[in-house]
């Protein structure tokens, strides 16, 4: 199975409370009124896309509705599918070497393991990869981190629990450095218990990188547990306040009916999703495309 099967598939649970919902109200539709508009107003909110996505969203179709003329319910389906790919499709900018990837999230959306598939997808276009186990808070995070890197048979610089994250980060820096690696991907501790303890350890790690590793472009990548709907975007919001977030990682679309939070997060941020997950296994981790994500979202063919 292609991985827009699987994404389709990831996606059923949510076609069955959000897009089966607008094909339900296009197919009772005769009339597009305002009744309609209300409704499907209703099945976007419920499918956590958000109030404010929902109403931009809503407020777009009106226009083009009105604007083009549209009195067939099945068009305006088709519109609305088009604004949910333009609201989706924020360009990535191009991927420049050497990089350095921070990876921030809460404890249990899956980093650790989105670390690992990263590592993975970087090794197989050519990329040398170094993972830093800078999650020095939670025991046995650097273990975990571990078998990933056994697995995509790249170097572990770690110190141990207790240690000093920024120590960690100082220590890869200059093993990326010496080894004229493409990417260096910082594993970073998932508490959000206190912001200022958060912010002061990343931005201590930065100073650091900025000080020892100046040709090297940062980017820093938010992991979100899609399962955790509108609480996702609360953790947005969060780190958005404690980090500059360069990206978005949405994973575990596979076990939720809240996928479209999706159209919520990305929107609260205003940074591109950089990759999806629908699954545990390895080419589960897949680079976003807005186009395809629609699609299986209005499950329609590719």
């Amino acid at each position: 199975m292609g991985f827009f099967q699987r994404l389709k598939q990831g996606l059923s649970k949510t076609r069955g409370g959000l897009t089966s919902r607008v094909d339900e109200l296009v197919e009772n539709t005769r009339e597009i009124d305002e009744d309609f508009y209300d409704e499907l107003t209703d099945i976007l909110i419920l499918g956590d896309v958000g109030m404010d996505a929902t109403m931009d969203m809503i407020d777009k179709l009106k226009q083009r509705v009105e604007s083009e003329k549209i009195r067939d319910a099945g068009k305006a389906r088709e519109i609305l599918k088009s604004i949910v790919a333009e609201e989706m499709n924020i360009p990535r900018p191009p991927l420049k070497w050497p990089m350095v990837m921070f990876v921030v999230g809460v404890n249990g959306v899956g980093k650790t393991t989105t670390i690992g598939k990263m590592a993975l997808r970087f090794q197989e276009i050519g990329r040398s990869v170094i993972l830093a186990a800078a999650d020095t808070f939670r025991a046995a995070a650097d273990e975990q981190l571990a078998i990933w890197a056994d697995r995509a048979h790249v170097p572990l610089i770690r110190h141990g629990e207790g240690a000093d994250p920024a120590a960690v980060v100082y220590d890869a820096v200059q093993a990326a450095k010496a080894r004229k690696s493409d990417l260096l991907i910082v594993d970073t501790a998932g508490r959000l218990h206190n912001k200022k303890n958060l912010m002061d350890e990343l931005s201590k790690m930065r100073r650091i990188i900025d000080r020892e590793y100046p040709e090297a472009n940062v980017r820093c990548m938010l992991v979100l547990d899609a399962t955790t709907g509108q609480n996702g975007i609360q953790q947005a919001k969060q780190f958005k306040e404690a980090v500059e977030i360069g990206g978005i990682v949405l994973t575990k679309l596979d076990g939720t009916a809240k996928g479209g939070v999706a159209i919520a997060i990305r929107r609260e941020l205003n940074v591109p999703v950089w990759y999806i997950g629908v699954g545990e296994g390895i080419d589960d981790l897949q680079a976003f495309d807005a186009k395809q994500f629609t699609n299986a979202l209005f499950g329609d063919e590719e």
